[in-house]
């Protein structure tokens, strides 16, 4: 028997579908598939070599990972100064309320930070090359759907995301996207146009606390360069969405202290999200306490940024 046909009895058989439909499930997986990973359910180190450089990453597989299933995968950015360490117990998004279905990776920035503002160590094509090569090593180590690959990040990992979301390279291995009180120095009044997605619409939900201190929702002058106002930001992308401007929905609640904003793009409805809570800082949108939130002397918030993008997730494969 070949290998494919093993792979689709083994799908077939895991899962209790058809062979039919799990001939369907076992071509989207990777070169990954099959093989065997000793400690599902924990996170494990690793480094790559990318344009002649040490990169280092960690991966996150389901404790019920099945080498023959094709499993989606998030990458998640962290912020400057950071690793991916502190992102995945930041964002919890190991935690298999999150994330059971799915392969997590948390990449390393040199210098604990990622390309595109005036701190970063690397350019942004050696940073895009590496999230290429990442993924190129994360499908052939695991079983990849590779219609469901997905990204996030807080700050200057938030501003990265939209970088990847701009490169019709890189950007077209993406299904959705997902920055949070993102950074977008490279996505600015000056240089939005430069933004050249490699399809409409590309689904975005998006994070952001009205009285952030460090990524002003107003724009401005920012640690890493000059920042957009988040709604000319938001903008810029329904315009590139094709998203219907005067058709979008706002609903507030928690007192008004929430706003959800969200646009029909090219005929998908809610294609295009954002989230706005006016007396959240520069954190991670948590209903629970997290480290980001200890450090900026700040409570939970009301919203769980970690459901609500896996939802948004969920509903996108890559076309």
């Amino acid at each position: 028997m070949k290998f494919a046909s093993l792979v689709t009895a083994a799908v077939a058989t895991a899962l209790g579908v058809p062979a039919a439909a799990a001939a369907v499930l076992a071509r989207a997986g990777s070169a990954g598939c099959g093989k065997t990973h000793l400690v599902p359910g924990l996170t494990t180190y690793h480094d790559l070599t990318s344009s002649g450089r040490d990169r280092k990453y960690s991966v996150h597989i389901p404790s019920n990972y099945s080498d023959t299933t094709p499993y989606p995968v998030v990458l998640g950015f962290h912020g400057s100064p950071g690793i991916g360490f502190f992102f995945e117990v930041d964002t919890s998004l190991s935690d298999a309320k999150f994330s059971g279905n799915k392969i997590m990776v948390y990449p390393d920035g040199i210098g604990g930070a990622w390309a595109g503002t005036n701190f970063s160590q690397l350019s942004v094509p050696e940073d895009l090359q590496f999230v290429s090569d990442l993924l190129d090593q994360i499908r052939d180590d695991y079983c990849v759907d590779d219609s469901r690959i997905y990204a996030t990040g807080m700050s200057n990992g938030g501003g990265f995301v939209d970088i990847i979301a701009c490169d019709s390279t890189v950007g077209a291995q993406f299904a959705a996207f997902a920055p949070a009180s993102g950074a977008y120095y490279m996505d600015n009044d000056d240089t939005h146009v430069n933004c050249k997605p490699a399809r409409s619409p590309v689904p975005i939900i998006s994070f952001h606390g009205g009285a952030d201190p460090s990524v002003n929702y107003t724009g401005g002058p920012g640690e890493g360069g000059i920042e957009p106002a988040i709604p000319n930001w938001l903008g810029w992308w329904a315009q590139r969405n094709g998203c219907d401007d005067s058709a979008k929905k706002v609903e507030d609640s928690f007192d008004g202290d929430v706003h959800h904003t969200s646009w029909t793009c090219g005929g998908a409805e809610d294609v295009l999200q954002h989230w706005k809570i006016d007396d959240m800082k520069h954190v991670w949108a948590s209903t629970e306490l997290t480290p980001g939130g200890i450090t900026a002397g700040v409570g939970p918030t009301h919203i769980e940024a970690s459901q609500l993008l896996m939802e948004f997730f969920d509903r996108f494969t890559k076309p």
